[in-house]
């Protein structure tokens, strides 16, 4: 009978073919042939065989059991001692771990925000965990429809649960019908809104737990703030301009001024002497250009201006600015 040529050298655990007939030939007629087991050392290197005490040309097969025990053990005896050394390891850092549980939990203080997809999932997940109030600082002037759908859309929930909101817009956007109606969408909710000249960057603040603002110029990328000495440092910013804000079911009081001169032109005339160029002005008051040039040509008109050094000489001489002191 012609067998496979078995290989050799192999773990007991994959014995060869060979390795696997003659043990099992051996187990069932209680012996083997010395001579059949050549073409199988594996057997005796394994110890599965051993000398028949009474012929030397014959092996007997050692009891599965009983090989099966000598394997394990010290596979049993090292993980005892893993056991032992584990048990050692909890038992060093006990007296740690306790004082751990004491301290408060560990958060990311400060988390780079990058892509509008991310700052949004951000800002959902922020707003969604509210339980008391959500502030916001909107600079610019009145946002388009769908910018407020949009807020609409992400206050809902907020509405739903009770949840209080403050939010600062610039006194542009008391011009704008999208701004009235929205808040007609939002009537009933605890919603309040307030206008202000100036402000500062964009900022939204989630109870006293987390803010976000611009990480720079453009809506790309913002930081998500969760320490917090820098959450409540912001929280008393936004107090402190509302507390200035006019609201918006009310109307901006302006000392008189000169004839024709409005509220707005007036803070244009103030940046317009302190030297800031005409983009400058619109970005701070939240219009576009073309309308603030708008302005300058009036307050230019009001004066008898004809030239922009002469108007920021009759804006000084006019009196104007001298109401805000």
């Amino acid at each position: 009978m012609k067998h496979t040529k078995p290989t050799h050298p192999h773990p007991v655990t994959e014995l060869c073919a060979e390795g696997e007939r003659l043990y099992a030939s051996a187990l069932g007629a209680g012996r083997v042939a010395r001579s059949d087991a050549d073409a199988a050392p594996c057997l005796l290197e394994f110890a599965l065989l051993h000398p028949d005490p009474d012929d030397a040309n014959w092996l007997r097969p050692v009891p599965p059991s009983v090989v099966l025990s000598e394997r394990l053990q010290p596979i049993e005896r090292e993980i005892q001692e893993k056991r032992s050394l584990s048990t050692e390891l909890t038992a060093a850092f006990q007296p740690f771990m306790s004082i751990s549980a004491q301290m408060p939990p560990i958060t990311h203080a400060i988390t780079v925000l990058e892509g509008v997809s991310r700052i949004n999932a951000a800002l959902d997940k922020g707003i969604a965990e509210s339980r008391r109030e959500v502030l916001t600082v909107q600079p610019g002037g009145g946002r388009s429809e769908h910018l407020l759908s949009e807020a609409l859309e992400r206050s809902k929930p907020l509405i739903e649960r009770g949840i209080s909101m403050r939010t600062l817009y610039q006194h542009t956007v008391r011009y704008s019908q999208n701004t009235f109606a929205y808040m007609d969408k939002m009537a009933g909710a605890r919603v309040e809104i307030r206008t202000l000249e100036e402000l500062v960057e964009r900022l939204i603040i989630v109870d006293h737990d987390v803010a976000f603002i611009p990480a720079q110029a453009g809506n790309s990328m913002a930081l998500e703030l969760r320490h917090p000495g820098l959450v409540q440092y912001l929280i008393n910013v936004f107090e402190h301009l509302w507390r200035q804000g006019t609201p918006l079911e009310e109307e901006i009081q302006y000392e008189a001024t000169l004839e024709g001169i409005t509220g707005v032109q007036r803070s244009i005339a103030k940046l317009l002497v302190e030297g800031h160029v005409d983009e400058a002005i619109a970005r701070r008051l939240g219009m576009n250009v073309r309308t603030c040039r708008a302005h300058i040509a009036k307050i230019a008109a009001a004066l008898g201006s004809g030239s922009r050094a002469q108007l920021g000489y009759l804006i000084a001489q006019s009196g104007m600015l001298e109401q805000d002191s």
